[in-house]
């Protein structure tokens, strides 16, 4: 009777084993603050030696840990690509969908890539995480069919994406209510909500609006949303 052959050993390329040694520590930094992943704790779950992390990173944990940034934030920005075919609110909720997705998958580890930290932060790691903020802004831009934005509309956005970011931590901080479809939903709305408020006094954002819903169905989100918000706004007809 003979034993099963053991898998032979087979030494990884320069390039296999530096995105080997990257995925561990992703999937560390996804779910540990940064102060709390050690060069140690990496070669431990990789199945490596200490000196080999620091052949490869030869940085330390800061290089280490840039990288691992550098591959989230490329994932992150990957959540708002979106084909621009159908109603835009209807992409934008694949959008958030994704983007959500991330934010549950990686918990503690986004936490840290937003709020950073005296540990690892540097003007690189804060680049990084703006990269992904001004990125993110340019595709939902880009859904709304406005490329090279004014100032109003541009600040608009913006402050949508830092809201969105805002929601997301507070909703990892409280143990994830509301439901991931709730939140999802809510942060549609509030697009919606932010456009029309710019749209009363901004030309362009007015157009932008305007252009949004012709492309929109009944049934949509800014259907559904109109027929919520009416009767809540109908006491305001008095200030006419």
């Amino acid at each position: 009777m003979t034993s099963a052959a053991t898998p032979a050993y087979r030494r990884l390329s320069v390039q296999e084993r530096r995105r080997q040694l990257l995925g561990v520590a992703l999937s560390l930094f996804a779910h540990r603050p940064p102060e709390e992943v050690s060069l140690d704790v990496v070669a431990e779950a990789a199945g490596v030696s200490r000196p080999l992390v620091y052949r490869y990173f030869p940085g330390g944990k800061q290089e280490l840990y840039e990288a691992a940034l550098r591959s989230a934030a490329d994932r992150l920005e990957l959540c708002f690509a979106e084909p621009p075919a159908g109603p835009p609110t209807e992409r934008l909720t694949r959008v958030l969908d994704r983007y959500l997705a991330f934010v549950d998958e990686h918990d503690a580890g986004f936490s840290a890539l937003l709020r950073g930290g005296s540990v690892v932060e540097t003007s690189r790691t804060t680049a990084i995480v703006d990269g992904v903020r001004r990125a993110a802004a340019g595709q939902i831009l880009l859904h709304l069919g406005v490329p090279s934005p004014g100032p109003r509309l541009r600040m608009m956005v913006r402050t949508w994406i830092a809201s969105v970011e805002a929601a997301s931590l507070i909703w990892l901080d409280e143990g994830k209510p509301p439901p991931v479809a709730a939140l999802r939903g809510w942060l549609v709305d509030h697009l919606v909500a932010l456009l029309t408020a710019t749209a009363a006094t901004d030309p362009e954002t007015a157009a932008v609006l305007a252009a949004l819903l012709a492309r929109e169905s009944p049934d949509g989100p800014v259907g559904t949303l109109a027929r919520r918000v009416l009767p809540v706004v109908a006491d305001g007809a008095r200030l006419l």
